[in-house]
């Protein structure tokens, strides 16, 4: 696999978001992957449109991210996802301030490719639990990575700042 298909596939999975893997509306498996709690559906759709809309543009628009030191890239996700490990299994919790400012890395190392805004980022944390590959990936640093890094970019999120705006919004004069 090439560096730009590895990160095609970090990044969107290398397909449209509308051929990911997703499970079923409301059953047991969607809620054990996706944890959503309080976030409705129709958020996470929109979550999951603005990253495929936002990544589609900033792949055309760059040239497939052609400025983006790919092997500089992965070994940051290295070391970052390794670091989230060790927090995770001293049993940190999501919205930890240390967890928080690991996200804030995951966050940077994003806008490397493009600065998402908050629903594409919350889009991705969607991408990593529902597709297989994606899931393994991120699994194979700890069994409940995904769960876990999911919960904490949606706080991120809500309380952080540095997002574009979002695709759907338009601005008034």
């Amino acid at each position: 696999m090439s560096a730009f298909d590895l990160d095609r596939q970090l990044i969107i999975g290398g397909r449209s978001m509308s051929t990911c893997r997703r499970p079923l509306e409301d059953s047991p498996e969607r809620r054990r992957t996706m944890g959503t709690g309080a976030v409705g559906n129709s958020y996470e759709d929109e979550c999951r449109r603005s990253l495929a809309q936002e990544q589609a543009k900033s792949l055309a628009g760059t040239n497939d991210w052609e400025h983006v030191d790919r092997e500089r890239v992965h070994q940051d996700w290295d070391v970052l996802y390794r670091e989230i490990t060790a927090f995770l299994e001293d049993g940190s919790l999501p919205g930890n301030q240390r967890i928080q400012e690991l996200v804030r890395r995951h966050f940077d190392i994003v806008c490397r490719f493009y600065i998402p805004s908050r629903e594409a980022y919350v889009g991705m944390s969607l991408f990593y639990a529902e597709d297989e590959a994606m899931r393994a990936f991120h699994d194979s640093y700890h069994p409940g990575l995904v769960e876990f890094l999911g919960a904490a970019i949606k706080v991120f999120a809500e309380q952080g700042s540095g997002f574009a705006p979002s695709a759907g919004t338009e601005v008034s004069a």
